[in-house]
């Protein structure tokens, strides 16, 4: 997954004592017919920054950027929103803009007479909207378009337009719900980098919402993963996938070998943990929070695991045989399913550096996964 954040985005305004959040979102509950939505979720975004509230469907990312807006009220907590309590404003008073999942553009006008719709809402005159649409047209490259109905669009400039009407408004918060959900693989990878590139030309703060792990990872400053209507977790994306605070986030975000154990004791060859399931302990660097005689999951990512004809005796390495049983190729790795004596299946991915025809590790072969101890995590059951 690559990151396409620039230079200047990788200052974390977060980790500066000097930093002020833009919002603040404090103690957030949201209950419908008394079940809870969104659960007690406390965060803070900063300015400029392109924040993702990653989920499933139903975990109450959504219902979290619709009380950003001012769309529901929620039952208690506060939002401020640069350093102004927002709560109970009414969402035409809030320096914020959304683009809906469905574009929610009028087909019966065209595409400058969207953009230009909430501009003339607000009564400017005539020559500074003509003035702002153009320019704004001019960002998204959609100049050429502007007499064209939405129907005579495809689904990326159908967004463009929705983002175009958004932002030539100049909220100081930009709020994206599922905004590349409708568009095939390839546009919406394409897409992502429009999306990024424009948020760094504008510098107004982003906040989307996405199900898309992989969108999340490759646009985001910072996530935060909801689940059961509760804030899990909130990180950068190496943050995220290096170290996720639970199973949950481990097995949601990528891929994820896991082993169950206990801790044992620590010495100056690391941390062991005995697994039952393998008949043995497994070595590690760091420890976590957990502590002696505590249960924990062991998690090792497959681009972590080696997979060999033989094992690797070095210091840290752990081993484990096996035989392939399957082999996925996506064009640039494969991922190998190798079935470990105890019965676990284990995933081990490699770069294919040469032609599949030319590979050293076939189907039924008797290999050995290894990793090293720095490149497993422990979470605490």
């Amino acid at each position: 997954m690559t990151v396409l954040r620039s230079a200047n985005h990788f200052q974390e305004p977060w980790t500066s004592p000097d930093e002020d959040p833009f919002i603040r979102i404090e103690n957030i509950t949201k209950t419908y017919d008394g079940e809870v939505a969104v659960n007690d979720v406390s965060l803070e975004i900063y300015k400029n920054e392109l924040f993702s509230l990653l989920g499933s469907s139903g975990c109450g990312k959504t219902t979290l950027l619709r009380m950003i807006a001012g769309f529901e009220k929620p039952n208690n907590g506060r939002i401020i929103i640069d350093g102004v309590d927002m709560t109970n404003v009414p969402p035409f008073e809030r320096p914020v803009n959304m683009v809906f999942q469905s574009y929610a553009l009028f087909p019966h006008m065209n595409v400058e007479q969207n953009v230009a719709f909430g501009l003339k809402q607000e009564g400017l005159a005539k020559s500074e909207v003509a003035d702002r649409v153009a320019t704004m047209l001019k960002r998204v490259e959609l100049e050429s378009f502007a007499k064209r109905k939405p129907h005579q669009m495809s689904g990326g400039q159908r967004q463009r337009v929705a983002l175009a009407r958004a932002l030539v408004k100049l909220p100081k918060v930009l709020l994206l719900d599922e905004p590349l959900a409708a568009l095939d693989k390839k546009l919406r990878e394409r897409t992502q980098f429009e999306l990024v590139n424009l948020q760094e030309l504008m510098g107004i703060t982003f906040i989307m919402v996405t199900h898309d792990q992989e969108e999340a990872m490759t646009m985001s400053g910072r996530i935060g993963v909801m689940n059961g209507g509760m804030l899990q977790q909130v990180g950068t994306p190496s943050q995220i996938y290096e170290f996720p605070a639970s199973r949950f986030i481990a097995d949601f975000i990528g891929t994820a070998n896991m082993f169950e154990g206990v801790l044992q004791h620590e010495t100056e060859d690391g941390v062991f943990i005995h697994c039952p399931e393998l008949g043995h302990d497994i070595v590690v660097t760091r420890r976590g929070a957990a502590e002696n005689g505590a249960p924990v999951n062991v998690m090792i990512r497959p681009e972590k695991m080696r997979i060999n004809l033989e094992g690797d005796p070095s210091q840290g390495m752990n081993n484990l045989k096996g035989v392939v049983k399957d082999i996925g190729y996506l064009g640039d790795m494969s991922i190998y399913h190798v079935l470990l004596t105890n019965g676990r299946t284990v995933q081990a991915s490699q770069l294919n550096f040469q032609h599949t025809q030319e590979r050293k590790i076939t189907w039924e072969d008797e290999v050995v996964v290894s990793w090293h101890a720095d490149n497993a995590v422990v979470l605490v059951q």
